[in-house]
């Protein structure tokens, strides 16, 4: 049997397990409500999760996954690991690689061939692009933070110079020319 066929039967099962070990990455007290907070309205975090992680495995199940689809899918929940102070950037994106043990654990009776184990070893090459297509979102995210960080600075910087009346505006019509 096709290894996608297999892991299409216990997907499921699949993005529960990698549900539950992404949110098991968080503070005890928020996992638990991670876990057991079912509202999306409620708990956007775990919704969103659980939500791009299923959309995730779909699109890997799939012979030839759409690059563009899995950054679509991705993205969100990268986006919310950057701006959490919890997470260090390997463990924002590590948790890509957890799909790969759970993946084994689900077909270890099954890997006992040749073909089987290439099968896996294909699936798993397709879960490293994945992490690199996560850590290609997370430096993105990252260079937004810096980026609105450091405007945000700016403008602190030049209100207190306009209250000082050391900054003067350049009239739209662009400044006269002495002659």
């Amino acid at each position: 049997m096709e290894i996608e066929k297999l892991l299409t039967e216990r997907k499921t099962a699949i993005s529960r397990k990698w549900f539950e070990q992404v949110t098991d990455t968080y503070p005890s007290d928020t996992s638990k409500f991670l876990k057991q907070q079912k509202d999306p309205f409620a708990n956007p975090v775990g919704s969103t999760t659980m939500n791009s992680l299923q959309g995730v495995l779909d699109e890997l199940l799939k012979k030839e996954p759409d690059k563009e689809k899995l950054v679509f899918l991705l993205d969100p929940v990268i986006r919310i690991r950057t701006v959490q102070a919890v997470f260090t950037p390997s463990q924002a994106v590590g948790f890509v690689f957890f799909l790969k043990q759970i993946v084994r654990e689900n077909l270890k009776n099954e890997c006992r061939d040749l073909q089987t184990l290439t099968a896996l070893s294909a699936f798993e090459g397709k879960v490293d692009e994945l992490a690199l297509i996560a850590f290609n979102i997370y430096m993105e995210c990252t260079k937004t933070i810096l980026e609105l960080k450091a405007n945000h600075e700016k403008g602190k910087v030049y209100r207190a110079f306009s209250r000082a009346g050391l900054v003067e505006e350049i009239p739209d019509d662009g400044p006269e020319l002495i002659r």
